[in-house]
């Protein structure tokens, strides 16, 4: 999973924060700390416990993952996708959107996986599903 660039982890809540629309006050309040506490963390003067992590992911509606490895308390192993950069680089997006996009385009990886370690690999014709082109026209079958 990438991450956007920040300097640090408070700034990267911050910024989660703003885009969600989310004041300090309330993302303190959902998180369960005190506002000074938070602003501390935002300006990279407390480093937060895997729990207040925890509390702050849920409250900015993203995945708590994404906080920990922006702390340095876990390592990034998901393997680069250039789908999952895309979203998280879409300002258009609420915070929370692009959590629910990347929770089904996981949810997808994870259903395919499982699926595919039960079955050998199948053709699209076999599986009833027309190749599309990149124009979305889907080409007519012979005979």
């Amino acid at each position: 999973m990438e991450l956007p660039k920040v300097g640090s982890l408070g700034e990267y809540i911050r910024q989660q924060r703003q885009q969600a629309k989310i004041s300090l006050r309330q993302l303190a309040a959902q998180a369960g700390v005190s506002n000074p506490y938070l602003s501390q963390v935002e300006r990279g003067l407390r480093k937060p416990s895997a729990e207040i992590l925890n509390q702050i992911a849920k409250g900015l509606h993203i995945s708590a993952q994404a906080l920990y490895v922006q702390a340095g308390l876990i390592e990034d192993r998901e393997p680069h996708s250039d789908v999952l950069a895309a979203i998280r680089a879409d300002v258009t997006l609420t915070g929370r959107q692009r959590q629910v996009l990347i929770d089904i385009y996981e949810s997808f990886h994870k259903e395919n996986r499982a699926a595919d370690s039960a079955r050998p690999p199948q053709s699209a014709e076999d599986l009833g599903d027309d190749p599309v082109l990149p124009n979305g026209i889907t080409p007519e079958k012979e005979g």
